[in-house]
């Protein structure tokens, strides 16, 4: 099985990207907008079209507000097997580092998800420091 591991440094308090990230259903205007462009929530699943126009099915595992640590599983014809957990840890008043990881088969899918998840942490960085920035000004 292939593990990705992604190490997000974000300019936002760990309170507001997890208050983000925990939103299940938000995926398209709070926490990766334009990498995501649209998210439908079914009770704990939630469909989400990438701008690439690929669609997933995603499960939600665990909510964990104690340790800010969510965790889903994406169900598709072409993964065998994908788990992930993203995980939010204060690095300051005004940062955080963000964990992400993903467990995927068949390992020649590794390259395409991980190239995806370098998009989706750009685009979290983006909109979580552009978020907070507006908070804090209001």
């Amino acid at each position: 099985m292939a593990s990705i591991h992604k190490d997000i440094p974000i300019d936002a308090p760990a309170d507001h990207v997890w208050d983000a990230l925990r939103d299940f259903g938000a995926l398209h205007t709070r926490l990766v907008p334009g990498f995501v462009t649209d998210t439908q929530l079914d009770g704990d699943v939630r469909t989400v079209t990438f701008s690439n126009g690929t669609v997933a099915r995603e499960t939600l595992v665990d909510c964990d507000d104690k340790r800010r640590r969510l965790v889903y599983a994406v169900s598709s014809e072409r993964l065998k097997q994908h788990s992930a957990s993203v995980q939010v840890f204060t690095d300051g008043d005004a940062r955080c580092r963000v964990a992400w990881i993903a467990d995927v088969l068949p390992h020649e899918i590794a390259p395409y998800i991980d190239a995806q998840m370098d998009l989706g942490a750009a685009a979290m960085q983006g909109a979580l420091a552009k978020s907070a920035r507006e908070k804090s000004a209001a």
